[in-house]
């Protein structure tokens, strides 16, 4: 175990996966911390089961999201995976109930068949075949994608756009492993200061694209945050 709380368990003789630097990592704790993705932690939390025994997050970032689930659920145990170490060290300290885990998911979940009740995936990378191995049959996966128009407001500056297809591919993913059983669509309004505007910049894809003309152009705004929840059980895995 490290000594900031987080465990690796991956194959060495693989090149670990790319994670969200430290820079990227403080921004999103910046923002996050602010509260203005409680709206979508309070969505979480309506759609998970109501007594889960081991939670999943997978790309679980800084553990915000798995330490409101677990706030809400005395008895459940999380765990986060990601490949970032800035971010697990934010994550094994999260939550008492939370274990930190390095690994590449693409490659494989280093959980044993069928160990898991409700597996959370929110903006991140995913592998559905990994993902309905680990769940229990009956178990839930709750999926978190962007809609057009969020955070559209700064997507006008830097350029990067969401997928229009982008849930569409989701179900050409998920559907041979997983059943769909709702979507709901979220949406509300985040007031940014300048300083949370190129946090909010910095915390996702866009970080990679930031030249010095588009900071400039960063000031205080109010933007549109509108996502998709998608639910989905393991039903396959009890035929």
């Amino acid at each position: 175990m490290a000594r900031d709380g987080h465990v690796t368990l991956s194959d060495p003789r693989r090149r670990p996966a790319p994670g969200d630097d430290a820079e990227m990592v403080a921004a999103r704790t910046a923002v996050l911390d602010a509260g203005h993705f409680h709206p979508l932690a309070d969505a979480l939390g309506e759609a998970a089961p109501a007594d889960p025994g081991v939670v999943l997050d997978v790309g679980a970032g800084t553990g915000y999201y798995l330490a409101g689930i677990l706030d809400a659920r005395q008895h459940a145990r999380g765990i986060a995976l990601d490949a970032s170490r800035p971010a697990l060290r934010r994550a094994a300290r999260a939550h008492p109930r939370i274990a930190a885990i390095a690994c590449d998911v693409w490659h494989q979940i280093p959980l044993q068949d069928a160990t898991v009740d409700l597996a959370l995936n929110v903006f991140a990378p995913r592998n559905p075949e990994e993902l309905a191995r680990v769940l229990r049959p009956g178990g839930t996966l709750i999926v978190v994608t962007p809609a057009s128009e969020h955070l559209a407001e700064l997507a006008e500056l830097h350029g990067i756009r969401v997928d229009p297809r982008k849930d569409e591919r989701l179900r050409e993913q998920l559907e041979p492993f997983l059943a769909f059983t709702d979507t709901r669509r979220i949406q509300w309004t985040i007031n940014l200061t300048r300083d949370e505007s190129r946090a909010v910049v910095r915390m996702g894809p866009a970080a990679h694209h930031i030249t010095p003309a588009i900071e400039e152009k960063l000031d205080a705004l109010r933007t549109t945050a509108a996502v998709h929840v998608h639910v989905l059980s393991n039903l396959s895995a009890t035929t």
